[in-house]
């Protein structure tokens, strides 16, 4: 067993919250070595173990010995790179999602939560503390909670519709950038702005990648296990469904809305190029007519009419002028500049 990760991994720190449906039953123990969680024993029925940090592999494997979990499960906690999914084994259900998270220049960062679900525990596997989970923690200690009232089951879909929530927060962002960059684009474009329609085009992408799956995980667990998830708990992982339909809806809309800026700041380039060449094309056709009369009376012959008559050289110039004015009010006229 080995980490395997985009970054390194941070010292493992365990968190123990027992709670049951009475006021009183609610303990929240932290561990600080291996020796303290071997020696202790939960108080309450049902528990929530969450680990920050996958740092300790001895600590990880003296976990999934404890729980009877499978060694594949225990390889996909510390390969942090899975997909979500939901895999099914005898007695606990093991679910991998990802947290998203915006960074800068637009690129969008996630990292995996893995959870465990058995009758009356759930344990939770993070890369490292980030307190999306706080609001749960809190709700936890009051005993008018349903949390507290409905149990293990639905305290990983507090989990699982806090993860999806995420992705809201991020899409806001996103749109929020793609409204600014539209109204750039209208001002002007630039070429730059064809690398930030590429920069959240794939930051979109990255979360249709995480949302795909996480839809169908919701699907299998809402339809697929009645034994670790009641009927009740069920019905609000319709809704985290129902979420994850209108988030991948609000990210097909801003992937075509972006289609649609792209075109337009390429229409807009070559509108903008067009006018530059008509600009240049009427400045060249003006100056034609007046470089065929300066070579004219350019030409070395000796005998040529007007060559030596006083006021030639002004009557040249004049005409030249007068062409050239006549050529510009034309193209005023057709109004090409």
């Amino acid at each position: 067993m080995r980490y395997v990760g985009p970054r390194e991994a941070e010292a493992t720190l365990a968190t123990l919250i027992e709670f049951g449906p009475s006021e009183s039953e609610f303990l929240e123990t932290c561990f600080t070595s291996l020796e303290e969680g071997k020696r202790y024993e939960p108080t309450y029925k049902t528990f929530w173990l969450n680990l920050h940090g996958l740092g300790n592999v001895e600590l990880l494997k003296y976990i999934g010995k404890r729980f009877n979990l499978h060694p594949l499960v225990m390889e996909d906690i510390l390969n942090t790179e899975q997909r979500p999914k939901v895999e099914i084994y005898p007695g606990y259900l093991f679910i991998t999602a990802r947290l998203v998270h915006s960074e800068p220049e637009g690129l969008i960062g996630s990292e995996q939560i893995a959870i465990v679900l058995g009758r009356g525990y759930v344990l939770t596997f993070q890369e490292k503390p980030t307190g999306t989970f706080e609001s749960i923690r809190g709700a936890l200690k009051s005993a008018q909670s349903q949390v507290r009232a409905l149990g293990a089951d639905y305290l990983v879909y507090s989990l699982l519709d806090k993860l999806v929530d995420r992705y809201f927060g991020v899409l806001e962002t996103l749109g929020e950038r793609i409204e600014q960059l539209d109204d750039d684009i209208s001002a002007g474009p630039l070429p730059a702005q064809l690398n930030d329609i590429q920069s959240l085009r794939r930051a979109l992408l990255s979360i249709k990648r995480g949302l795909w799956p996480t839809r169908e995980m919701v699907n299998v667990l809402q339809r697929d296990e009645p034994d670790l998830f009641h009927a009740e708990t069920q019905l609000y992982l319709r809704d985290v469904y129902d979420h994850c339909v209108q988030l991948i809806e609000s990210t097909e809309a801003l992937r075509d809305l972006l289609g649609s800026l792209q075109d337009t700041h390429l229409a807009l380039q070559s509108h903008r190029m067009n006018l530059q060449m008509r600009m240049l094309t009427a400045i060249t056709t003006i100056f034609m007519p007046l470089s065929l009369i300066a070579g004219i009376y350019g030409m070395n012959f000796d005998v040529m009419p007007e060559l030596h008559w006083h006021w030639g050289y002004y009557g040249v110039l004049g005409a030249m002028a007068a062409l050239a004015l006549m050529l510009i009010g034309f193209f005023r006229i057709r109004r090409w500049f």
